[in-house]
């Protein structure tokens, strides 16, 4: 396994080592690229940077999809994490999924082994959300085809590289699919259909939740610095994660943005720290609850939730001049003048997405780069939280323009200091 002495470096030095991969790199892997058929037995090759539970799932997903893709490099900050992957997938099929430890990176500059190095055709981008930016900007300025997990960043810098190598996309023809999976959905395409056909006439409002329990904590063990036990309890860290407002609710924001078809102008949310407030929880809140307003007046309302003994739901409803829509995972139903329910085959969408990947990049289906949606998508939520964090009504363009940036001082294993919680009304917004 490769693996380098991690020197000290800051966000700015990944992301000039990311422009000198680009260099080095290529514009197209090997013969695939949008509009470019194949044969249908050409293997589909596939590298994995962030091997973590999404990540190996992730792994699986794109094995399922196809019978010609293969899995030919892993990258993880984490030795033990690569260890896992392999066991997992190798597991699932080991005829297509055998890694030479040549082609396994480990620290903080695996990402760039495994870009520069591997002949992966498309890459998996499973880190924890505050690297995301970096490394898919890497994958582009390479010429690498890209799934990139949800969210794809936890501050406004990141969202600014994100649009910016998406755009960088579209010029390569490199197709980019998200892990926003209610776009690939079935039930969920069917009625997005519905309601472009006009079903529950002019979209007037929405409603969407992810109100749930908790979920896993990891404790500080005494031998780990402040960044390993960061990056080990990665969810309750505003800068790796940017809150559950935008490392789950992502997913419902989406869905309210891709059926009324822009994002939000403004917000001002209300949210807190109530329950979960040991410092295992970092300084991430518990609560959130948002107004988004979209062009011509459109208000969705937003709420989400990781507190034990509260009433769960994740879904999401919209509202129109004649009927309303509901939908959550497997479900899709509407009223209005048809009173539709969705009744059909609905494929796992976790490899539906990876399949409509595999078809753009050999050319044998629609060319997809869902970049800019869910970087779009992306800054809903953090607008959200820097009203929520700050107590003030935040607009797009604010957030957008935001001087926050959340990375660390340096990327090593050292003791960083630990990011303080947020306190509406004295927290300032930037």
């Amino acid at each position: 396994m490769k693996k380098r002495s991690n020197p000290t470096v800051t966000r700015r030095d990944f992301v000039k080592a990311s422009v000198g991969i680009a260099a080095a790199g290529f514009a197209m892997p090997r013969a695939f690229g949008a509009g470019v058929h194949t044969s249908v037995n050409d293997t589909v090759r596939v590298g994995l940077i962030g091997c973590g539970g999404r990540g190996r799932g992730a792994a699986i997903n794109a094995m399922e999809a196809s019978p010609n893709t293969r899995i030919v490099a892993f990258a993880d900050v984490f030795p033990e994490r690569i260890n896992e992957a392999k066991q997992h997938v190798t597991g699932f099929d080991p005829s297509r999924a055998t890694v030479d430890e040549e082609h396994c990176y480990s620290g903080f500059d695996a990402f760039k082994q495994l870009i520069d190095e591997s002949d992966a055709d498309y890459v998996i981008l499973a880190t924890p959300p505050h690297f995301r930016p970096m490394h898919f900007e890497a994958a582009i300025h390479a010429g690498k085809h890209v799934f990139t997990e949800k969210p794809v960043a936890s501050d406004a810098a990141g969202i600014r590289t994100m649009l910016a190598a998406a755009e960088e996309a579209e010029r390569k023809k490199l197709s980019v699919v998200a892990g926003t999976q209610r776009r690939h959905e079935a039930c969920y395409q069917q009625l997005y259909e519905q309601v472009q056909e006009g079903a529950i006439g002019e979209i007037t409002g929405g409603r969407c939740w992810w109100n749930q329990g908790g979920l896993w904590v990891v404790e500080k063990d005494p031998s780990w610095s402040n960044m390993e036990w960061m990056l080990r309890n990665w969810l309750y860290f505003t800068w790796t994660s940017g809150d559950h407002i935008v490392e789950q609710h992502v997913h419902n924001l989406d869905v309210c943005n891709w059926f009324i078809g822009s994002h939000p102008t403004k917000c001002m949310a209300l949210a807190g720290r109530q329950v979960r407030t040991e410092p295992k929880y970092g300084n991430i809140f518990d609560h959130f609850a948002v107004e988004y307003e979209y062009p011509d007046g459109v208000i969705v309302a937003s709420q989400c939730r990781q507190i034990d003994g509260c009433a769960g739901r994740v879904a999401e409803s919209i509202r129109g001049s004649e009927g309303w829509t509901w939908s959550a995972s497997g479900q899709a139903q509407l009223q209005g003048e048809s009173g539709w329910r969705f009744a059909g085959e609905n494929p796992n969408p976790y490899v539906v997405e990876h399949q409509d990947l595999i078809a753009s990049i050999t050319g044998s289906g629609k060319y997809w780069n869902e970049a800019r949606q869910v970087a779009e998508s992306t800054l809903t939520a953090i607008m959200g939280r820097m009203s929520a964090y700050t107590g003030q009504e935040v607009t797009w363009q604010q957030a957008l323009d935001s001087k926050e940036d959340l990375a660390p001082e340096t990327y090593d294993w050292v003791d960083v200091e630990i990011p303080s919680v947020a306190v509406p009304g004295r927290t300032p917004l930037v």
